[in-house]
């Protein structure tokens, strides 16, 4: 995975982003064994209400993976990885 030049200062609404996208994940990963089905929605909303907050600085690669519900391209932009080279996983 190739590491983005990152800007070291992240504002307080795209941590918060990121821990609703690892949330969103962590969630997602636990739903085969659970009983009953967790409900995504509120998690969606959460994500969704935390994008509105962004201001209008905010570097468009990561506006553009959130309104079109990237969520792991997001994740992955946010933690510092290109999200455009994918992800390998063995």
């Amino acid at each position: 995975m190739r590491r983005l030049r990152y800007p070291l200062s992240v504002t307080e609404t795209e941590q918060a982003i990121l821990a609703a996208l690892r949330d969103l994940e962590a969630t997602v990963k636990r739903m085969p064994t659970a009983n009953p089905k967790p409900n995504l929605l509120p998690l969606f909303a959460c994500i969704d209400a935390l994008a509105a907050q962004m201001p209008p600085d905010t570097a468009p690669d990561l506006r553009h993976y959130l309104q079109r519900k990237s969520y792991e391209k997001a994740r992955l932009w946010l933690e510092g990885i290109d999200p455009e080279k994918g992800t390998c996983r063995r």
